[in-house]
């Protein structure tokens, strides 16, 4: 009683073809074959080794700054 038996199978195939009809059946499988062979196709292709992204041109260093004397740094949050 809970499985499905194979006139269940047969039943439900000829109202899906009802509904979709033949052609359109047909195509909806032709184009899915088609998604199938494009994917192993591009699952088998190798890919071209990737090269690395151009880098950065070299910054130049940062120049200290020309005053030798060392201040503290100025609170400018509110009182």
């Amino acid at each position: 009683m809970g499985g499905l038996s194979i006139w269940h199978w047969l039943l439900l195939a000829v109202v899906a073809m009802l509904f979709l009809g033949k052609g359109r059946f047909s195509d909806f499988m032709g184009d899915a074959a088609k998604g199938i062979k494009s994917f192993k196709k591009g699952m088998a292709e190798d890919d071209e080794p990737q090269r690395p992204a151009p880098r950065l041109q070299a910054q130049q260093p940062i120049e200290p700054s020309a005053e030798r004397d060392l201040r503290p740094m100025k609170d400018d949050r509110p009182a």
